[in-house]
């Protein structure tokens, strides 16, 4: 794929590398190595930034290496990324595959001697390997690693969204208040596992994915069960490790994890026989919903810790365009179409190259300009889009879903 940095203003696509199901063949016994918490890990915060796929991104030592990861709960095993200084191809062994949105990956396994995350220190073990293309985390830029379920699962997870960090502690802390929601890892396909009710009905297992840049994530089945009538849909596209899928969205009135209650939450629907239902779960609540939290994650403990940031409660961008886009050399690329959108009456198709917006030209900071707005503009707004070809297209926007 293209290295194309995805604009999320207007309900884009998310990013999702979610579950990988290691082959067990390819990894030793003591796969997991041995962590340990520093006496002073509560000070020990872990500075990070969100990419723009909603990923939790930040630095750690791996065998004196320093890495870019990604925290991402919804990763059975770390995967490290092929083309990583710190993968060695001498002493990667290869062989398995593992099951990834998209489809099946090829992976091998890496044996590590020492890697360093915050007040948390992991001996032995190893990590998978795979390409991880920048387009499935999020970014033009490619990380080094996802840091999984095998590395942090034994701790409590104090995730500071609003203050851009989180720090490892021993599980059974509370170091702060807020509504109580069910967590734990699948002895199956150890992950992050949680659940919700949608229109009065249980729905789980729900893998509770950090690196899934969504807000919540269903699969067909699921949905048919719960979907409220009358709402309307659209669709959108996704990325994950073995590329793109196209999915419905939708926002849902109302959704409960736990004790909390969150209303207008936007949820992607997967295709019939998509990665949920593979895997065996009704979801997945990602860190588009979780990044409104200051979130404690503490599976030994049973228990996911939500406490509500200012943002909580405001309802989710929505495009009146329906034109998903990606930065592409100063250009913009439509990715998608979204189904029953202004765009999709007016002949858009995705591929289409974007050089103005209202006569202007596409800067190098689009995504961080007011210019990016055009495609959440209030409905009634005329927006005029000169092709790369020399064409000019007017759109009109409006509320589709």
């Amino acid at each position: 794929m293209l290295p194309i940095t995805l604009l999320l203003a207007a309900a884009a696509a998310a990013f999702a590398p979610s579950v990988v199901a290691r082959t067990p063949a390819l990894v030793p016994p003591q796969g997991d190595g041995i962590a340990t918490l520093a006496p002073d890990s509560d000070v020990r915060w872990v500075p990070f930034d969100l990419t723009p796929g909603n990923q939790i991104r930040f630095t750690l030592t791996l065998d004196a290496r320093s890495l870019v990861a990604i925290l991402d709960t919804g990763v059975s095993h770390s995967v490290l990324a092929r083309k990583s200084a710190a993968a060695d191809p001498a002493r990667i062994t290869d062989g398995g595959k593992a099951t990834a949105i998209g489809g099946a990956v090829p992976i091998g396994w890496l044996p590590t001697a020492r890697l360093s995350l915050g007040g948390l220190t992991r001996t032995g073990g190893g990590v998978t390997v795979a390409d991880l293309p920048a387009l499935a985390t999020g970014s033009a830029t490619p990380v080094d690693i996802l840091v999984g379920r095998d590395i942090v699962a034994g701790q409590a997870l104090d995730i500071d969204f609003a203050n851009h960090r989180f720090r490892l502690l021993p599980s059974g802390q509370l170091p702060f208040a807020g509504a109580l929601a069910p967590l734990s890892v699948s002895p199956t396909r150890r992950v992050y596992e949680s659940s919700a009710t949608i229109a009065g009905r249980r729905v789980a297992p729900l893998v509770l994915d950090t690196g899934d840049g969504a807000a919540l994530t269903l699969s067909e089945p699921t949905w048919r069960a719960v979907r409220p009538n009358g709402l309307p849909t659209t669709t959108t596209i996704s990325f994950g490790l073995a590329g793109a899928v196209t999915s419905t969205l939708a926002i849902l009135p109302r959704l409960s994890i736990g004790e909390r209650v969150a209303r207008e939450v936007e949820v992607r629907v997967e295709p019939e026989g998509g990665f949920s239902e593979q895997i065996g779960v009704a979801g997945r609540i990602g860190s588009g919903f979780l990044q409104h939290y200051r979130v404690l994650l503490d599976p030994s403990a049973g228990r996911m810790v939500l406490q509500p940031g200012p943002d909580a409660d405001v309802p989710p961008l929505r495009s009146t365009s329906g034109l998903l886009v990606g930065m592409e050399q100063g250009r913009l690329k439509v990715l998608h179409v979204m189904r029953d959108s202004p765009a999709a009456m007016t002949g858009w198709a995705a591929g289409d190259m974007i050089c103005t917006i209202d006569g202007a030209a596409i800067p190098a900071d689009y995504a961080r300009s007011a210019l990016a707005d055009w495609s959440i503009a209030p409905p009634g707004t005329i927006v005029r889009l000169g092709l790369c070809g020399g064409a000019l297209r007017s759109l009109t926007t409006r509320r589709f879903y």
